[in-house]
């Protein structure tokens, strides 16, 4: 369900709502269980594009790593890189 069609399906709710109002008022028992069912189904749908707009607005929270991670991540690369024979070429590939 698109989250454009959130206003027609309030107007649909609030609708229930007063036919419901009027069922009770008449006495129309019956119908006073089909559109308070209908109504729940409708408050459901927006309940759920709510939650989904919700979320797409929301941070996302990508697991940035703490500073001792990074100081032991870049540790790491420095002592390959150092270990490492090709570490001892210079750019043309000759040997220091």
């Amino acid at each position: 369900m698109s989250p454009d069609e959130r206003p027609r399906l309030v107007e649909i709710r609030d609708n229930l709502a007063e036919r419901i109002a009027e069922a009770e008022r008449e006495g129309w028992l019956g119908e006073i269980e089909g559109l308070s069912t209908s109504r729940a189904a409708a408050e459901e749908k927006i309940a759920q594009l709510d939650a989904r707009q919700q979320r797409r607005d929301s941070p996302v929270f990508m697991g940035i790593p703490a500073f001792d991670q990074l100081v032991a991540r870049a540790s790491n690369v420095l002592i390959h890189k150092r270990s490492s024979p090709s570490s001892t070429r210079n750019e043309s590939g000759s040997a220091r």
